[in-house]
């Protein structure tokens, strides 16, 4: 190595450490620079991993939100024949050209009045809040609850998991029908059964004459059974992950069951609660198919004797979006969007309020 000759070891290149960078690279034992290689940069790395994600967030989520907005604001808007498009502005521009149409397109906020001033719009908003308030807080306790048991019971714990996990996979319309057959008329039924043990007269529950007050309680039954499963799995994850310890010292000071799960179950799983409340009320306000399975009747029955008793915002939209009147489908963009502004504020307040409550 004295041998060697250090002339050569001007302009020597850096690595990525800022050290210089030096090889052996002839017979005579010169020091000669390393041979630069190109490191692609972290963040277009990143880039390069998000460009499939965004390929088809761009396609099945961006572009149906800005077409939509684009449809409720055009007034009378329908699909032109031979446009080769489905992108609303350039429907909108080749109805316009369309004299033979005899349907007047312009831009302005017609469909939002139409739906404001429609009963059937605001007894589907006032449908949805109701399945809404009712049935996303009793879930995400039950589940709670049950997650809380399942965790502290050692035999069989593989079992209760599997059984909880099964409307998970389940069909909602198949899951539908088994409600179907639990909630028919008559004595045969397996509801009416069981509360003609305690002396009750059996019920009429999803039939047209039913009373709404019956038909929301098993809406509400079949919602909290159908979404048990997902949350669970949650609280079983967080609960996996808190530290014996805390609980061990609780137990040492004396503190009671009740005591712990209020002062370390709750608070420490207070980000998967945040989680779970915002994801069971965007899915909420999405109720369409539970109502659908048990109602049946086509795509646009929601029960009762005028096939809206429990009609819902998204039932609403589909309601217009399956129109003869291709003009409706402007209305059926503007539903869309009212219910997504109205998910944006909810959520945006549930975030505001977890400030203080949410202990990462």
């Amino acid at each position: 190595m004295a041998k060697l000759k250090e002339r050569k070891i001007e302009g020597l290149v850096p690595d990525a450490s800022g050290a210089a960078a030096i090889e052996f690279g002839n017979e005579k034992g010169y020091l000669l620079p390393k041979k630069h290689r190109w490191i692609m940069p972290e963040g277009l790395k990143g880039w390069v991993a998000l460009i499939p994600a965004l390929f088809f967030l761009i396609i099945f989520m961006i572009y149906p939100i800005i077409n939509a907005i684009l449809m409720s604001f055009i007034n009378n808007f329908y699909w032109v024949g031979g446009s080769n498009s489905s992108f609303a502005i350039i429907n909108y521009f080749a109805a316009i050209d369309n004299t033979r149409s005899g349907i007047e397109v312009s831009w302005g906020v017609l469909n939002y009045i139409k739906c404001f001033s429609d009963d059937l719009f605001w007894q589907a908003l006032g449908n949805t809040g109701m399945i809404v308030i009712i049935s996303v807080p009793l879930t995400i306790i039950i589940a709670l609850l049950i997650a809380v048991c399942i965790n502290a019971i050692k035999p069989l714990k593989g079992f209760y998991q599997t059984v909880f996990f099964l409307p998970y996979v389940t069909n909602s319309i198949a899951l539908g029908m088994v409600f179907n057959v639990m909630f028919s008329s008559g004595s045969a039924g397996l509801f009416n059964s069981l509360i003609g043990v305690f002396g009750l007269d059996p019920q009429n529950w999803l039939g047209d004459m039913a009373p709404k007050a019956n038909m929301f309680l098993v809406i509400v039954i079949y919602s909290i059974w159908n979404g048990l499963a997902f949350k669970i799995l949650v609280f079983m994850s967080g609960l996996a992950t808190i530290d014996r310890q805390y609980y061990d010292a609780a137990r040492i000071d004396g503190a009671s069951r009740a005591m712990i799960f209020k002062k370390i179950t709750v608070p420490l799983l207070s980000p998967q609660i945040l989680y779970i409340t915002i994801t069971s009320f965007i899915g909420a306000t999405k109720s369409y198919t539970q109502i659908i399975s048990l109602f049946g009747g086509g795509q646009i029955d929601f029960g009762g004797t005028d096939g809206n008793r429990w009609i819902t915002i998204v039932g609403y939209i589909y309601k217009y979006m399956l129109s003869t009147n291709e003009s409706a489908l402007g209305r059926a963009a503007a539903g869309s969007i009212i219910l997504l502004v109205i998910v944006l504020i909810i959520t945006g307040l549930q975030f505001l309020v977890s400030n203080k409550r949410v202990y990462y």
